[in-house]
């Protein structure tokens, strides 16, 4: 059995070595701050001497998302990184990964925008995820770390979700968990799968040409109106399914607290130590953290909120997360939002401050 060991290292550096012990078949990216370790790792490790796993900086996000697209409609499990601006180049490859109904995973460590913006964290892409930055009815299964040793964990389990759903997945990090080092256990090391297991478990997959079987047609284009409405039931079908069986979130605190704050990502570390403050001066407050912004947890939240004076959602951004938040408590506690801008983090005591005014 394999020795579980605690390593120092950065949580881009932890995608890298999830990636290649979880069995990644391959790897296409394009190096932009602040997620570059990620194929600086890769490089480093070689996994293609040792698990047969291909690295490849293609020559633009653009290129890496369509190369993505051809490796998962053949059944790999594959996968990229960026950071905002990066994947915003990559919404169009997404979308037709969505209507392909094609497995694949990316991580976006995301910085300020918009535009180019800052080389500074930041969590302004929520709508970008959870939305479905491309075009048409589509979501993407998006989990938000908070930790280094989450970087690592998610890796596998966005893989998981992706092909469990036949959907895209996305890991929505950000400069700071990115950046910071923190010790990680990492996951066992996984056997790729042979052509054979790929077969069995994709059927869909388009592998070519063979003996006693034509080959799959992958596509997200039907000229039919009626067909392609079929197609769209089907996808929000599965979309409730996922809903219905894949939230995952987060409490820390007591539940029945007098205030609660939500946050995710670097945001909710933040908000941990604010909610320590906050208890020492005598504030009962909770803390709420998502892990799957989409689907995101409106139910769960509805009912933590009941009863509380007030809500208090905290983001690295103008105000996203929020509007779900509002959502879901549908008006049945206030919810207000404090959030920084330009790559600027929040400290603790501006939070503490914010609850106090609730």
């Amino acid at each position: 059995m394999e020795k579980k060991e605690a390593i120092l290292m950065k949580g881009n550096e932890a995608i890298a070595h999830a990636a290649i012990r979880c069995g990644c078949d391959g790897y296409f990216g394009y190096p932009i701050t602040p997620q570059s370790e990620v194929i600086e790792t890769l490089a480093e490790l070689k996994p293609w001497e040792t698990t047969g796993m291909v690295v490849l900086q293609a020559e633009s996000e653009v290129a890496s998302i369509n190369m993505i697209y051809g490796g998962a409609g053949a059944g790999k499990r594959v996968m990229t990184s960026s950071s905002s601006p990066g994947v915003a180049l990559m919404q169009e490859g997404i979308a037709y990964m969505a209507g392909a109904e094609l497995p694949g995973v990316f991580v976006n460590v995301q910085r300020g925008g918009p535009g180019l913006g800052t080389i500074q964290p930041s969590q302004s892409d929520y709508f970008q995820a959870t939305r479905g930055g491309g075009n048409g009815d589509y979501y993407v299964i998006v989990l938000a770390p908070n930790s280094v040793q989450e970087m690592a964990d998610f890796v596998d389990l966005a893989f998981e979700l992706a092909f469990k759903y036949r959907n895209p997945a996305m890991i929505l990090s950000d400069g700071v968990i990115g950046q910071m080092m923190e010790k990680v256990v990492l996951p066992p090391m996984k056997p790729r799968r042979t052509e054979e297991e790929i077969l069995r478990e994709c059927p869909w997959a388009t592998t070519g040409r063979t003996k006693n079987r034509q080959p799959n047609i992958i596509t997200s284009l039907e000229l039919k109106p009626e067909v392609m409405e079929q197609k769209n039931l089907h996808l929000q079908e599965k979309y409730q399914q996922i809903r219905n069986s894949e939230v995952r979130y987060e409490v820390q605190g007591n539940r029945d607290a007098d205030y609660m704050m939500v946050a995710f990502g670097s945001a909710a570390r933040i908000a941990e130590k604010a909610m320590e403050m906050a208890a020492e001066e005598g504030i009962d407050v909770c803390l709420f953290r998502p892990i799957t912004l989409w689907p995101f947890p409106e139910k769960e939240i509805a009912a933590m909120a009941q009863g509380k004076k007030g809500v208090l959602v905290v983001e690295i951004n103008a105000g996203q997360m929020v509007e779900d938040v509002r959502l879901s408590v549908n008006g049945a506690v206030q919810v207000k939002h404090f959030g920084r801008l330009g790559g600027i983090v929040p400290e603790p005591e501006e939070i503490v401050n914010e609850i106090k005014k609730l």
